[in-house]
């Protein structure tokens, strides 16, 4: 697919320093981005992965034969009661210096045409919270916000959630009485 100078195609293999350029990129944007480091070899193997399944795609747009875009696009159900498929566009990045020629305007015209192809209805597209030119893009395009997505490591939440170990809330409850009678009496 063509926008103007904008070339959007699947990943292929040799993209994989392309695509840790444009994620480097991404992270320096947004605080909350993961800061792990990527390899080629990682890259590669998640592109010969991403080949092999129907349900997933990962595009790019290239300008001038360098890669400038990506966007991940997965086709899954709206939710897990519905029979209902939708597109759902994640990991939309455009490299800051290509902002505003079209290049996410070429991947989401892919992900639209994908949808079509697979004679599905919707698109729903993910952007980092903390990306306001992403989300007003997104709206400028009809997409409108219905989910918040929020995301934590597992022992950032396990700690807010406490152990297994720890007390059950009836048992704190009981404890927070004692206290408070213990309070009543010496008063």
């Amino acid at each position: 697919m063509t926008r103007g100078s904008v070339c959007v195609r699947d990943v292929v293999p040799a993209d994989a320093d392309a695509l840790i350029a444009i994620w480097n990129d991404f992270s320096s944007d947004s605080d909350r981005a993961p800061r792990e480091k990527t390899t080629p070899q990682q890259v590669e193997r998640a592109v010969l992965r991403l080949e092999t399944d129907a349900s997933e795609r990962l595009i790019v747009a290239v300008i001038d034969e360098q890669a400038v875009g990506v966007a991940h696009l997965r086709r899954a159900t709206i939710s897990p009661i519905h029979d209902e498929d939708a597109v759902h566009v994640g990991s939309l990045h455009v490299l800051s210096g290509f902002r505003r020629r079209g290049v996410g305007t070429s991947l989401l015209e892919a992900a639209a045409e994908w949808a079509e192809v697979k004679d599905t209805k919707h698109v729903v597209a993910l952007a980092a919270s903390s990306s306001r030119d992403c989300n007003r893009f997104l709206a400028r395009l009809g997409l409108s916000q219905v989910a918040v997505v929020r995301a934590a490591t597992v022992p950032a939440l396990r700690a807010k959630l406490g152990t297994p170990a720890t007390k059950s809330v009836t048992t704190n409850v009981i404890a927070a009485r004692r206290l408070m009678r213990r309070a009543r009496a010496t008063s």
